[in-house]
């Protein structure tokens, strides 16, 4: 039976209608998921409440699982998009080398694909429209779409365009009916948010014309499992790929990966170039690297990935000792962003006020709020005037950036602490500390 035409449809929960379970791996459509790594109930990562609205938090269980048929990595339970997205509190142009990466990235794009001047491309989850308008810059038409309402208003004040829709098939129909002919369709940091990955690809095969190109950058499975970035685990992401799997994805609806590149964004991300099969492109030797790299580091084997889970038991078990110890000698240990994947690492760690007192944020929809299930204080970053004696670096992701910016701070005998890949210390140009 074809993949397209399998039932991969997730179930609503009988205790919670408003998650949904998963029996089948969203991929290939077999039942054969082991779950690897159990990160305890967790709240919604991106949902920064009052300290007064504390009773209406919800907790979903967050655990995630890997198909032995087609090595899909994808979460056990899900809660619905609608509690995930609608109040959706992360804007990108609020995070600076994602801002800058971008840049750099959109006319990069338009080169190698050869776009001309008034093409049109369409960013599949756009957010407040930062990328979309870098490809405005380089004289590109475009169109949004994505979910979140207040994103969505940032983005047309900016002058982008932005449908409030969920990518799906029936997206992809639409626009199509309408006339709209895409030539090219991105989705960066986007494509491990669906729950139904076959909806998704088939709203693309709808719209795709024969020349049309399906841009999709995401975190790099291989990079995650080697470098015990486990905090990229949480509620928005149904999945984290690699790209055999999404080889077999696209294959069973008529696409194909024709190359493939890779990024340090987000801690290692991978951008893929998927065509219809029948353009006649040729497919890079960059995609079977690719495939052969993931198989010689283990990710088509069930070992590693319980070897994965051992690793970051112990990275926690080892920073809350960490933080237990410099609160017994009395140092102020503060957070340094506030980004849903701390909220990982906060919640699983089990740590909160009592060990990091304030987690600093530019986002002006987090600040004044609390960390999600943790309830730390969130302050804004560019009011402090005395610093603590140490960051926990929850945006370790971009620790390079984050180095230049405290280096004064640093230099003066303030330290970092970093989660991932493992617990260190870190001084004035990221030196570790004993």
């Amino acid at each position: 039976m074809a993949a397209r035409s399998l039932s991969l449809h997730p179930t609503f929960s009988s205790r919670n209608p408003f998650r949904m379970t998963r029996t089948h791996c969203m991929n290939c459509g077999e039942a054969r998921l082991h779950e690897f790594i159990d990160l305890k109930d967790q709240p919604n990562g991106n949902s920064f409440l009052h300290a007064d609205e504390l009773a209406k938090e919800q907790k979903f269980p967050l655990a995630m699982m890997v198909c032995d048929n087609c090595w899909q990595v994808q979460i056990n339970e899900f809660p619905s998009q609608k509690v995930l997205f609608d109040d959706h509190a992360y804007i990108t142009g609020r995070n600076a080398p994602v801002v800058a990466h971008f840049k750099e990235l959109a006319p990069r794009i338009v080169n190698k694909l050869g776009l001309k001047e008034n093409d049109l491309v369409i960013d599949v989850g756009a957010n407040d429209g930062t990328f979309l308008r870098a490809f405005q810059s380089q004289g590109m038409r475009v169109l949004g779409v994505d979910p979140s309402d207040r994103t969505g208003q940032l983005a047309r004040a900016q002058g982008v365009t932005v449908f409030r829709q969920f990518w799906c098939h029936e997206t992809g129909k639409s626009l199509k009916q309408l006339g709209v002919k895409p030539d090219a369709i991105t989705a960066t940091a986007v494509f491990y948010h669906v729950p139904d990955l076959h909806d998704f690809v088939a709203g693309l095969e709808e719209v795709m014309g024969p020349n049309t190109v399906f841009v999709v950058q995401g975190v790099n499975c291989l990079d995650l499992i080697q470098k015990n970035e486990f905090d990229h685990f949480y509620h928005e992401h149904s999945c984290i790929h690699a790209v055999g799997p999404l080889q077999r994805l696209f294959n069973a609806h008529g696409l194909a990966i024709r190359d493939v590149e890779f990024s340090p964004i987000h801690g290692g991300s991978f951008i893929l170039y998927v065509y219809r099969q029948e353009n006649p492109i040729a497919e890079s030797p960059a995609v079977a690297a690719a495939i052969r790299a993931e198989e010689e580091a283990g990710l088509f084997r069930l070992q590693t990935y319980q070897d994965f889970a051992a690793r970051v038991e112990h990275n926690m078990t080892e920073l809350r000792a960490l933080l237990e110890k410099l609160k017994a000698e009395g140092k102020t240990v503060w957070g340094l962003g506030a980004p849903v994947k701390g909220s990982t690492v906060l919640n699983y760690a089990d740590i909160g006020p009592d060990l990091v007192s304030h987690v600093t944020e530019v986002n002006e929809f987090k600040i004044g709020r609390v960390t999600p299930g943790t309830h730390i204080p969130v302050i804004d970053e560019n009011a402090v005037t005395e610093h603590p004696d140490y960051y926990l670096v929850l945006c370790w992701n971009f620790l390079d950036f984050l180095l230049g910016k405290y280096d004064g701070y640093l230099k003066a005998g303030g330290r970092f602490i970093t989660p991932v890949p493992s617990v260190q210390i870190l001084g004035p140009g990221g030196k570790p500390e004993a």
